[in-house]
């Protein structure tokens, strides 16, 4: 799945024109730390216009890790959410629309409609899914927030600042790294219909990686916008701007401040969590294999990773995940193995357990379907991999599940690394796999047998 770190203008009920002054808010911050590197009036709070839009993709992301909703599941459009104003998809009330598109609409489009039906699947109603919301932020240490409704449309108390939107991102793109590129996404099909993002940075400035624009009278111009060059990855957030075309000039310049401002090489720390809110979307059961079957595959794998066995081996602190790519091996150069030892679960059979890394299925008998694998995702921690793993089942490609998913540990420049493979796969079977999840978003590499 894609869909961009997008910058669509949060459509307001603003008659045309200029709009009213705003206070002018800004930050900048490295993304891989938290420092703040420029701030001015960073903690006033005002309103967020469609940066809103940022929280609903995280509740619409941890809904399809807990397994709350799938991909291609099928949401009914309410009255409600095909009555908002524009900017909007211009779905009908009955119409079903997968969760995949609406999605994309939200993030790329900027679409209210949408987001009103991803609140409504998630929440129930707009006020229960502004309570997600609310209680989320102030997981997130977004102490100054509070949301009244899933758009951004200008409502009374529903207010945020510069700051807040800053560690919003930084959270995004440590707790979502699998649907982290969805905010560069310029253009994508939604519902039938092709949506063209408005964020004129992913075009216009280098090592842009998108985020999310805003407008209404109220508001003013928003933008939280994330860019990368080289190592050096810098998030800035500007609200009250006096024009998109100023916002935007604006936006430029803070992150080239960013840019030399913040070190080459530093030591990520993940955001920190103010405490559990009471808004969390439940963990939904992992897979289980029917009665009297033999756990096999991603099924075996769930039930593992669900075992008191393997709960007493996991690292239950907060999570903070990173995704990191990793490159393809050097021509010439052959991909290393892992070298597992093998150990018996009482709940999964015969599994693999790399060294330091989590029980996993074993991989099937060389030649039963083949020595293929693809490598799904390169993470700094094992609870990262373990939720990746978790999502291949609900990818809605069958030939996964022919192979057996595997967590592999590395060392990268002194640090471990968790790699998420699918193993036993044939090479049509791998490139077919990958070429499906690249059509989809989602990264993929498939790796020859080793000979």
């Amino acid at each position: 799945m894609a869909v961009a770190l997008s910058v669509a203008l949060g459509a307001g009920l603003a008659a045309p024109g200029p709009a009213a002054a705003a206070p002018y808010a800004a930050i900048v911050m490295d993304m891989r730390t938290g420092k703040v590197v420029h701030a001015r009036g960073a903690d006033r709070r005002q309103h967020p216009a469609s940066l809103t839009k940022l929280m609903t993709l995280y509740l619409a992301f941890e809904a399809l890790e807990t397994g709350q909703l799938r991909l291609d599941q099928k949401v009914r459009i309410s009255r409600k959410a095909a009555r908002q104003p524009p900017s909007k998809l211009g779905m009908r009330p009955g119409q079903r629309v997968s969760v995949r598109s609406l999605i994309r609409a939200t993030a790329i489009k900027s679409a209210n409609d949408a987001a009103m039906a991803l609140a409504e699947a998630i929440g129930g109603s707009q006020r229960g899914f502004a309570r997600l919301m609310t209680n989320k932020a102030r997981d997130l240490g977004m102490a100054q927030t509070t949301f009244r409704n899933p758009h951004g449309l200008t409502q009374s108390g529903h207010l945020s600042t510069a700051r807040d939107m800053a560690q919003l991102a930084r959270a995004l793109y440590f707790d979502f790294p699998q649907y982290y590129n969805i905010f560069g996404r310029r253009s994508a099909t939604a519902a039938g219909k092709r949506v063209y993002t408005t964020n004129r940075l992913l075009a216009s400035y280098s090592g842009a990686e998108g985020m999310k624009t805003g407008y209404t009278r109220a508001a003013g111009y928003n933008l939280v916008a994330a860019a990368k060059r080289g190592n050096r990855r810098v998030v800035a957030v500007l609200m009250g701007g006096k024009s998109s075309r100023w916002r935007n000039q604006r936006i430029a310049r803070l992150l080239d401040m960013g840019f030399k401002r913040v070190p080459a090489r530093v030591a990520e720390i993940p955001p920190q969590r103010a405490g559990k809110g009471d808004g969390a979307v439940a963990k939904a059961p992992l897979p289980q294999p029917r009665p009297g079957a033999a756990a096999t595959g991603i099924a075996a794998l769930g039930s593992a990773l669900a075992s008191p066995a393997a709960a007493a081996a996991r690292d239950l602190s907060r999570h903070a995940p990173l995704y990191a790519e990793l490159p393809r091996p050097a021509p010439g150069r052959r991909a290393a193995r892992p070298e597992p030892k093998t150990v018996r679960l009482a709940s999964a059979g015969s599994l693999v357990v790399p060294a330091g890394g989590v029980p996993v299925p074993a991989a099937r008998p060389r030649g039963a379907a083949g020595d293929w694998q693809i490598q799904l995702g390169a993470y700094r921690d094992r609870q990262s991999a373990e939720r990746r793993v978790r999502t291949i089942a609900s990818a809605g490609i069958p030939v996964l599940s022919e192979g057996s998913p595997a967590i592999a540990q590395r060392r990268r420049a002194g640090r471990a690394m968790y790699l998420v493979r699918v193993q036993g796969l044939g090479a049509d079977e791998a490139r077919s796999a990958c070429s499906q999840l690249e059509a989809s978003g989602k990264d993929c590499m498939a790796i020859a047998p080793s000979r």
